[in-house]
């Protein structure tokens, strides 16, 4: 029994730590478009900082274990190179309000947050104790990476695009916690696998919003073109206003209304268009 749980244990942890590196690549076409563009546009960098904290924390944790959180430390170690690769690039073509605000969080996260984390841990706790301490940090932060995103699914929401939520990132995010969630389970470490419960849920959520909002078309209404319109609507009469504000010889213009007491001037526009229309029409 104990020969097939370090099986799956080695398996799983082979497996994510393939899929982990696949998806620490992921935003490599972001930052290869970012530096073409020599901006970036409306990308954010608190994702890409919290992951590095987060690899950071995770090297440390498996440091704890005695050899038992090995395939831990190969992928975080990768990942903390990967994702100083992005901040660096993210800093250096970020406009200067950006670039001070990801240095700040930078500074603050990344260097006085981790080594306040290490002394309190090698000053306050030992033994087992100090495990449970890293552990749930590292759960706390790691809720901390998948929620990030959830600053991109607002701007997806209210915009209704998905420009900057790329689907192959969501999708390997989430196979990622599902397969450290199994690791988890299979080495029973309650600390690797509840986060990644968190983890599968928020990736299956971008990829429900990716598929609403970059495949979703509003059904557009089949007008009869024999038919001639009876009502035009206020958004192609106010369209129509703006364009004969330059009228040229043999087009529609709309006179301005004289009685400055009409309560809806874009159904007047309208009336007056039609008129214009009806009488061209008889000529």
């Amino acid at each position: 029994m104990a020969l097939t749980h370090n099986v799956l244990a080695v398996t799983f942890g082979i497996m994510g730590n393939i899929i982990s590196f696949i998806v620490f690549l992921a935003p490599v076409p972001t930052f290869v478009r970012i530096c073409k563009k020599k901006s970036i546009e409306g990308f954010e960098s608190l994702p890409y900082v919290s992951a590095l904290f987060s690899a950071m924390l995770w090297i440390y944790y498996a440091m704890q274990k005695d050899g038992a959180g090995f395939l831990l430390i190969t992928i975080n170690a990768v990942g903390c190179f990967i994702e100083t690769i992005y901040i660096i690039l993210f800093i250096t073509y970020a406009n200067k309000k950006a670039r001070i605000s990801t240095l700040k969080v930078l500074g603050l996260l990344n260097f006085l947050g981790f080594a306040a984390i290490i002394l309190v841990c090698e000053l306050l706790t030992k033994g087992s104790n100090r495990e449970k301490v890293l552990g749930g940090i590292c759960v706390g932060f790691s809720v901390c990476v998948f929620a990030a995103p959830l600053s991109i699914m607002r701007v997806v929401i209210r915009t209704k695009s998905v420009e900057f939520m790329p689907f192959s990132l969501s999708l390997f995010l989430t196979l990622s916690a599902i397969t450290w969630l199994f690791y988890g389970l299979a080495i029973k470490d309650f600390y690797v696998a509840l986060p990644n419960i968190l983890g599968a849920f928020l990736g299956a959520v971008q990829m429900i919003l990716y598929v609403i909002f970059k495949y979703y078309k509003t059904p557009s209404v089949v007008v009869d073109e024999t038919e001639k319109p009876k009502t035009v609507s206020a958004d192609h009469s106010i369209n129509m206003v703006k364009l004969s504000s330059t009228p040229a010889s043999g087009e529609l213009t709309v006179q301005p209304q004289a009685n400055p007491d009409v309560s809806h001037p874009v159904q007047t526009h309208a009336g007056d268009l039609e008129d214009q229309m009806d009488n061209k029409m008889s000529n």
